[in-house]
């Protein structure tokens, strides 16, 4: 997963799926299985696409945007639920953290 978020030192962090956890479509939405443990997760279609959206590199607030847009959600709805997805897999040890060049709202380099 490649959700970015600044870090103490005004660098992006990169999220992604830690090594071991598998990703796969589903009819209603993803599964993620954890190969180390055997658990999995089942994701709704609006969680999936949010997690799609972060696997793309693109920030939290970008996938606000594609649900408001997708679904008739307040903003202010759409951005907790993204938070609180973001915040289940985390706590979960869905992912792994590697740093990124870069300033946060800048140019990596």
């Amino acid at each position: 997963m490649t959700r970015r978020r600044p870090d103490r030192g005004g660098q992006m962090e990169t999220l992604r799926l830690r090594s071991g956890v598998l990703m796969t479509e589903t009819e209603y939405g993803v599964a993620l299985l954890d190969q180390s443990t055997g658990e999995y997760w089942t994701l709704n279609p609006t969680a999936a696409l949010v997690l799609r959206v972060l696997l793309d590199g693109e920030p939290p607030d970008r996938a606000v945007s594609v649900l408001t847009a997708r679904y008739d959600v307040d903003p202010a709805e759409a951005t907790e639920d993204v938070h609180r997805i973001v915040g289940e897999l985390r706590s979960a040890n869905l992912f792994s953290a590697a740093r990124r060049v870069g300033k946060a709202g800048g140019t990596p380099s």
